[in-house]
């Protein structure tokens, strides 16, 4: 469900999956409440443009989660990247994230190396995932 919210790149509707008084690190940034997080968002993907992401559970328990991931984007010189990297989630009783700490690297890709391939909007059920395409 994350990632298919994700990949709406709809801010808002990423947000509401979170507490209001979420705490993230993401990256070198440090970002705290709902409001942060749309904000942190809406820069995100007004840079990040054709943004494609698929996500893996790694291991979980009762109210953590921790989840590897990759996705491409592309800048506004074309350039093509794809992120990897690492979440761990916590939640709340109520099925919240409350905390979010992840760690990414960019790698630039040539257009053509490219594997994230469908249509904006959720992953096809069809598509493979990051174990079968070699990630």
């Amino acid at each position: 469900m994350a990632e298919d919210a994700w990949n709406t790149r709809d801010p808002g509707k990423v947000a509401l999956a979170y507490t209001p008084d979420t705490r993230w690190r993401n990256r070198s940034e440090f970002i705290n409440g709902r409001d942060e997080v749309r904000a942190f968002l809406i820069r995100k993907w007004s840079i990040e443009s054709g943004y494609r992401l698929i996500k893996e559970i790694w291991a979980h328990s009762d109210s953590r989660i921790a989840v590897r991931f990759c996705y491409e984007y592309h800048d506004e010189n074309r350039q093509w990247f794809r992120a990897h990297g690492n979440e761990n989630w916590e939640f709340d009783a109520d099925g919240y994230m409350a905390v979010r700490h992840a760690s990414i690297n960019d790698v630039a890709i040539a257009e053509s190396d490219r594997l994230f391939l469908w249509e904006e909007g959720p992953r096809p059920a069809d598509y493979k995932g990051l174990s079968a395409l070699g990630l």
